[in-house]
């Protein structure tokens, strides 16, 4: 008696499924930061202190979809809180 030979499809499916269960996973972590950072101009800051090339890209996006002045309000607002 001879076992017909495995294919690799199951795992190949278990691979898909966990690439597509991460990129969604990924999606849903960008909205949530550029929610917060659309939503507080606190964490904005903490943002700009750590990872400011991700502020950057946050202020980029905004401008290119027609919102203007928030980079401006920003740096207003923390150069009063500074003095």
């Amino acid at each position: 008696m001879k076992m017909a030979p495995k294919t690799m499809e199951p795992i190949a499916k278990r691979i898909f499924k966990g690439v597509i269960l991460l990129e969604v996973a990924g999606v849903i972590a960008a909205y949530g930061l550029f929610h917060k950072m659309n939503s507080s101009r606190d964490f904005r800051g903490t943002m700009n202190e750590h990872f400011p090339s991700i502020l950057e890209v946050f202020y980029k996006s905004s401008e290119l979809s027609g919102i203007y002045g928030i980079r401006e309000a920003d740096q207003q607002a923390w150069s009063a809180k500074q003095q």
